[in-house]
């Protein structure tokens, strides 16, 4: 049997079909933080394709955390029933719904890609003032954002526990927390953003204290639910955060209950220079996996069943994270079952298409 599509245990609670996983992809198609029919038309096509996992895309714990006024949120109590009309339909195509929970730090503010995706400044419509780690913008013509006191910093922790406990009662059964990209926890991990010189800022130790805090306040609620993290594994930057602090996070991660990393890089930093081409973040998943013992998912320019499948044969990773193919192709999982002669089910309602395209 091909390893894409074996099953495997997460902890005791949660097992994954296959290895295929949705990515988090902002929609940008939201309104004051809620689901609509958009989103649930876009997941549920991927639950019916036959995925294992999703993670719903990032889901801003405060409101000024969102990337775009356009972003999913959860950070009110009315949230709560939205998303249970979602994460239970995804259960019923045996597919776990996941939730990515984020905060998107001096990168919040912005217009919506198709518009321009330009910062909106927090004195426009559809702005806000963006908060940071330390006072420096992502790009020179940005506000400059403020940096989070202490007592903000602690705030914002107590607001990813009270999100993780409306994901719960919303249904979902895996937490991503956000720490790439250039987002929040981001902000805090990377000595090319953060210049804080209190317990926050420096060095390592310090860096890494708000991601801890948030999985600790994170670990208040949950019971069964599977806490996943996804990191950017590089900053493709001189002097920037690097594997080899990534990796060392990984083992803290890990002893502090996170069950599984999700393997990005970049975002950090606009003067980054990253060598996209394909397969380029599996060797951090793969350096992860081997030297954490942890299970890793490996994401980027990931397209072709058989690329999928040898990225697993060769142990570079655990699971695979599939974002614009998916998009292209809802029905990925399907084309490539057959494509690697592995016989999987279909649901009966499209059970005629499965070995005959003419009949």
């Amino acid at each position: 049997m091909s390893k894409l599509f074996e099953s495997i245990n997460i902890n005791e609670s949660i097992s994954l079909k296959n290895r295929i996983i949705m990515s988090p992809m902002c929609q940008y198609s939201s309104e004051d933080g809620f689901p609509n029919d958009w989103h649930f038309q876009h997941y549920v096509s991927r639950a019916v394709g036959n995925v294992s996992a999703i993670i719903q895309e990032a889901t801003a714990v405060v409101a000024e955390g969102r990337i775009s006024y356009g972003d999913l949120g959860i950070w009110k109590d009315e949230h709560i029933e939205a998303y249970q009309k979602l994460t239970s339909e995804i259960k019923k195509y045996n597919c776990v719904p996941g939730i990515q929970l984020a905060h998107a730090g001096r990168k919040a503010s912005t217009e919506k890609p198709w518009l321009g995706h330009n910062q909106i400044k927090s004195d426009e419509k559809n702005g806000w003032k963006t908060v940071s780690s330390s006072n420096l913008p992502f790009n020179e013509s940005d506000e400059i954002p403020h940096q989070l006191t202490i007592s903000e910093i602690k705030d914002v922790v107590k607001e990813w526990g009270k999100a993780t406990d409306r994901a719960i009662k919303a249904g979902f059964e895996i937490l991503e927390i956000h720490g790439a990209h250039g987002y929040l926890v981001h902000q805090f991990l990377s000595p090319l953003i953060n210049n804080r010189t209190d317990e926050y800022g420096g060095s390592f130790e310090n860096r890494i204290r708000f991601v801890l805090e948030i999985v600790e306040e994170m670990q208040k609620y949950i019971t069964t639910q599977s806490l996943w993290i996804r990191l950017s594994a590089s900053d493709w930057a001189e002097n920037g955060w690097n594997l080899d602090e990534t990796i060392e996070l990984c083992k803290i991660l890990k002893q502090n209950g996170v069950e599984v990393i999700d393997v990005s890089s970049g975002g950090g930093v606009s003067h980054q220079k990253i060598d996209v081409k394909k397969n380029y973040q599996v060797p951090f998943a793969n350096e992860i996996k081997n030297q954490v013992e942890i299970i890793t998912g490996a994401v980027g320019l990931i397209f072709e069943p058989k690329q999928a499948e040898e990225i697993l044969q060769n142990n570079e990773a655990d699971l695979i994270f599939l974002g614009r193919e998916l998009l292209r192709d809802p029905y990925f999982a399907l084309c490539a079952a057959k494509e690697l002669e592995e016989d999987i089910k279909w649901l009966p309602q499209y059970e005629r298409a499965k070995n005959n395209h003419y009949a």
